[in-house]
């Protein structure tokens, strides 16, 4: 997931910036967490969707206002970097949640069922 967050900071940094081709850009942040929700989907860790956009946002709040800063100017900028790290960040955060969610949802249901239940619960009638 940190791993994630790191790219996914350097993906929004680049998209901010307007630095090199923005459909290439923005794929690559889409095929970068649909590869996180692959991994949480096979690993059966669908709830660490929840956690991973408040992850990405500690890697990317200070990049992303230095690329406010580059491309609005070094006053505006930094006031919009400030939306965007407060305001922005809802929607930035819940499409990621939401996409990455998607696909872990879509490979745990089609990886199955596991080998049995990881849980075993005894009874209080139950000898150990």
């Amino acid at each position: 997931m940190t791993l994630w967050a790191i790219v996914m900071a350097a993906v929004l940094f680049l998209a901010e910036a307007r630095i090199g081709s923005s459909t290439g850009v923005y794929w690559t942040g889409v095929a970068v967490t649909a590869l996180l929700g692959v991994y949480l989907g096979w690993r059966r860790r669908v709830a660490a969707v929840l956690v991973a956009p408040i992850v990405s946002w500690l890697f990317a709040w200070f990049p992303l206002v230095v690329a406010a800063m580059i491309h609005d100017g070094v006053l505006s900028g930094f006031f919009v970097g400030l939306f965007l790290i407060t305001i922005g960040w809802i929607g930035i955060g819940l499409i990621e949640m939401v996409w990455m969610g998607m696909v872990a949802l879509l490979v745990r249901m089609l990886r199955g069922r596991g080998r049995g239940p990881e849980v075993v619960i005894y009874g209080p009638e139950d000898r150990i």
